[in-house]
């Protein structure tokens, strides 16, 4: 009799945003080959939001059948609390829980900032934040009624470190891990861990942004294992991973030491003055909370010392 191979992740209900296409197919084909059932979500448009079009949903649903898997498809925008309620609707109708929550959906309208429409700015931070939002807000109180759940949000080294033309979308991803961070804060005690991943992968997203003599370099997998990493129990709480052609690494908000500069008129001149002191590594670089960040403050405040 064979041997019946383990499932990290068997009969566990996950939710994919953007899944039509890209990363978030390949994220929904990972957790249905780790044994979740997957929901489908995706609107159908195109890679700036335009359109929409249910065969994408569809079509991913149809591999995961095809290879044995259970899914179902949800066409929607994750920018309409009426299309992420009813996310939510058919995900308990149909399963009865909720325990993954992958926030993947996502459009660029890039430009310079300077010759950005207010519409195209405003469109990218609702898509990416808003839909993220919109999706955990409505998704929580399910996962807290039964004391689990992983919730992942997208990220991108555009948020974390800048990148030329997209101020929209590199607004949208750092603010993310700020709703991240504060997210996991809140929710830790009911066992729902929030996560962010920060991916390097070719999608139609990227066609424009990764040289083409990179092509294949960025697999699609490498990120896909780094989400299933974030999904499982032992997943962290409140990390940045960055994935990329096979590696991995985290993310994190650093924090200089620091140094007391007393008020007075002088006090910007020695500031500019003192910069690459008061830059000097911090023995505990990050913080566990903003409260953290000010204790340091009181407590080095109280050393007095420009050492």
């Amino acid at each position: 009799m064979a041997h019946e191979t383990s499932l990290p992740l068997k009969g566990q209900v996950a939710i994919v945003t953007g899944a039509g296409n890209g990363l978030g197919r390949n994220h929904a084909l990972a957790l249905a080959k780790q044994g979740a059932r997957v929901v489908v979500n995706d609107l159908g448009g195109s890679r700036d939001g335009q359109g929409k079009d249910a065969s994408f949903a569809q079509a991913v649903c149809d591999q995961i059948i095809q290879n044995g898997g259970e899914a179902i498809p949800h066409v929607g925008s994750v920018t309409e609390l009426t299309d992420v309620q009813s996310l939510i609707d058919v995900t308990m109708a149909t399963w009865g829980r909720i325990d993954i929550l992958v926030n993947n959906a996502g459009i660029l309208r890039d430009k310079t900032f300077s010759k950005m429409s207010l519409s195209d700015f405003s469109d990218v931070i609702n898509v990416h934040l808003m839909g993220t939002v919109n999706c955990c807000k409505l998704a929580l109180p399910h996962m807290q009624e039964q004391e689990y759940g992983r919730i992942i949000v997208t990220t991108s080294s555009s948020g974390l470190y800048g990148n030329f033309g997209q101020t929209n979308y590199g607004a949208a991803k750092l603010a993310l891990v700020g709703f991240m961070n504060s997210l996991g804060l809140e929710t830790a005690k009911h066992n729902i861990h929030v996560n962010a991943l920060s991916p390097i992968a070719q999608t139609r997203m990227t066609q424009d942004i990764i040289p083409s003599e990179l092509d294949g370099l960025f697999d699609l997998d490498s990120v896909s294992n780094g989400l299933l990493a974030l999904c499982g129990e032992n997943a962290p709480n409140r990390k940045i991973l960055a994935v990329g052609n096979q590696y991995y690494a985290t993310a994190q908000v650093m924090e200089s030491d620091g140094l007391h500069i007393a008020n007075s008129v002088d006090s910007a001149t020695q500031i500019h003055q003192l910069w690459d002191s008061l830059s000097a590594p911090y023995q505990k670089a990050s913080h566990a909370s903003g409260p953290e960040q000010t204790l340091k403050f009181i407590h080095r405040r109280k050393q007095g010392s420009n050492a």
